[in-house]
This record gives structure tokens, sequence and C-alpha cells, in this order.
């Protein structure tokens, strides 16, 4: 039996785990690696040390199912509102810029909900501070070195994280990535930004007439959601919860220092927005040092997608093309469109 690993526990690689297992003419054997302590990857929740139920989306805070999308990815969209996992986003987002058919949903238990329901699907067995640092060929098989424990082989790898780090990996798989194929990764760039998340103790109020709020003439802040709210979960039980994401010049200009003076210089600006706010029970600062993809050259698409045959060992690494996940490998065809659905962050 094959085995598979997939590096990333984010949409992509879930999603990657979903369709191998659904759609792999013979049984392989999945593992997923994520360096963080859970999964989501840019759509991770985050919960109330103090009460569980009380969460905040610290990445995407929304799925946006445009027309193209829906043409050609519809049963991704159905299965997830079949269960429960997606529901149409009905509460008041002011600032946010519609397009003719686009349809946005949110998920009622966070939005990392969508890529858990995948691993689950998936049945992989999931590993978590797991963090690859190279990868060998070692008689066939790729040999894939972590920062702790020993070294494992596998025939295929999976890489979903952003394209820097894959720069950065060492081994073997540095000389098998083509200049032509260096070029178009290095190419790839990506913006940065802090998200801020506020947990508060039940019967607090948030008095304002929106769920979420696009913010235009603030230096720091973009995008400001009282996630509960957003949900449409009001219980006398949970408490109220707020995340707010930076701008990208703020978290650009932040990116290396401390995250505790990155989340005092926020709260500082949320308190100039939102007079009166009280002070949270508890908060969850997070650093995104590559938020969303900015842009990638495409001179080289051809030799990145290689060519039709699988060979027996195989590295494939992932690159986010206008919205959708795209898997390209050395030495294989890309796995195509049944890879890809739309996720769509809170921010522009």
């Amino acid at each position: 039996m094959a085995r598979v690993l997939i590096v990333g526990a984010g949409l992509t690689g879930s999603l990657c785990a979903a369709l191998l297992r659904k759609e792999a003419p013979r049984p392989v054997h999945l593992a997923v690696w994520d360096e963080a302590g859970d999964s989501g990857g840019r759509m991770s929740t985050a919960r109330s040390p103090y009460n569980p139920q009380s969460t905040v989306d610290l990445g995407a805070q929304y799925i946006t199912c445009t027309s193209h999308y829906a043409k050609h990815h519809q049963s991704f969209y159905d299965d997830l509102l079949a269960l429960g996992i997606l529901k149409p986003l009905t509460a008041p987002i002011e600032g946010m810029v519609m397009k003719e058919g686009d349809c946005n949903f949110m998920a009622p238990q966070g939005i990392s909900s969508i890529i858990k329901h995948y691993l689950k699907e998936s049945g992989a067995d999931v590993c978590f501070r797991h963090c690859v640092t190279q990868i060998n060929l070692r008689n066939d098989k790729w040999e894939v070195s972590k920062e702790t424990g020993p070294p494992e082989q596998f025939d295929i790898v999976v890489l979903t994280m952003p394209v820097p780090q894959i720069l950065q990996l060492q081994g073997d798989i540095a000389n098998l990535i083509s200049e032509c194929q260096r070029r178009q990764l290095e190419s790839v760039s990506y913006s940065s930004r802090y998200a801020l998340g506020l947990f508060y103790e039940a019967g607090t109020k948030i008095d304002v007439p929106w769920a979420g709020q696009y913010i235009t003439s603030n230096p720091c802040i973009r995008f400001i959601s009282i996630d509960n709210k957003k949900r449409n979960i009001e219980s006398s039980e949970i408490g109220p919860s707020l995340v707010v994401h930076t701008t990208v010049p703020f978290g650009v200009t932040h990116l290396d220092h401390h995250t505790e003076d990155a989340e005092e210089l926020i709260f500082q600006q949320l308190e100039a927005i939102l007079p009166g706010l009280p002070r949270p029970v508890a908060t969850r600062c997070q650093k995104w040092r590559y938020s969303q993809r900015k842009c990638m050259t495409g001179s080289c698409k051809t030799a990145i997608s290689g060519s039709e045959k699988m060979p027996e060992s195989t590295i494939l690494w992932s690159i986010h093309v206008e919205g959708r996940p795209e898997t390209h490998s050395h030495g294989m065809k890309p796995l195509g469109n049944k890879t890809a659905f739309s996720a769509s962050n809170g921010y522009v």
C-alpha cells in the first residue's frame, strides 16, 4: 500500500486528503502533518479558555461561492450545506462588496469545522507539532525529516504550506526544482497582517447594528466582526466574541515585533473605533506572516505541470492561483479542478 504524506492541515491539505481517499484507484495510507497545534491553517478558529463554545475565526471569515465556482464546484457547497457545516451568511456586514451571482456562507461551528470535516472524511493519520525540515530520496522513497523525532518514509509527498516555506526545505527536494520552476515559486509573494480575537463574559453587550464591518479610515484595523453575531448565535450562557483583522501596512510594519506589543496597539485602535468597549476576559493574537497570496507570474506553468505519468516516488507542491488550490508536481500533471473550491477572507 502506497504511503502518502500531506504537509499542511489547512483547506488545501484537508481537501486533498479527502479527495485522495475518495478517488485514489487503489488503497493508500494517508498521513497529514502540520507544524501547528491544531488543524485549520489560514482557516483557523480559536476558542475561549473559559468557554469552548465562545469562538472566533482568526483567518477566513466566510466562504464565497462565485458564479464561476458554482458552475464548476457546486457539489462541494451542496455537501457542506446539507451537513450544516455551512449556512447562508445573513447577518449584516457593512462595506462588503457583492458581485452579481455571489453567495456568502458562514460556518456555525467556526470556519475550521470545514477542515475538520475533510480530515475526518479522509481517515488520515493527523499529526500536529510536526515541522518538516528536509526531504531526501532514499531507495525510491521520500525520507521526510522533522524538527523532532526520527525521519519517516513515504511514496508520495504533497506540500501545501506557503511557498516560502517550501523553498526553505533542505535535502534532495532543492535539486528537483528546475530553474524555471524555482523562478515561478520565488515570484509568489504574500501579504502579512495580524488577527486579534477577544472573548467576553456572558451577559456583556456590544451594541453595534452590524455583525461585521470593513474599516477604510484606520491605519491599523481593516475588518471587525462580532463573531457570535455573524453566526446568529445569541445566548445568555455564551459571552460575545469579537475578531479584528489589521491592515497589511500595519502587519508588515510590525511583522517582527512581539505579538504582545502588536496586540496592545490593535486594542488601542479598536477602542478609538468602538469607544467604551469593555476589557475582554481573554484574547488570542495571531500573526499571519503569510496571509494572502499577492502575485505569481505564469510564464513557467507548462514546465511546472510536468509529464502525464506519475513516477513511483512523487513529490508535489501546492500553489494558490486565483483563489483556488491547484496542485502541481515534479513529474506529474496537475490533479485538476476537482481539488478546488473557493474560500474567502473577510477583507480585501
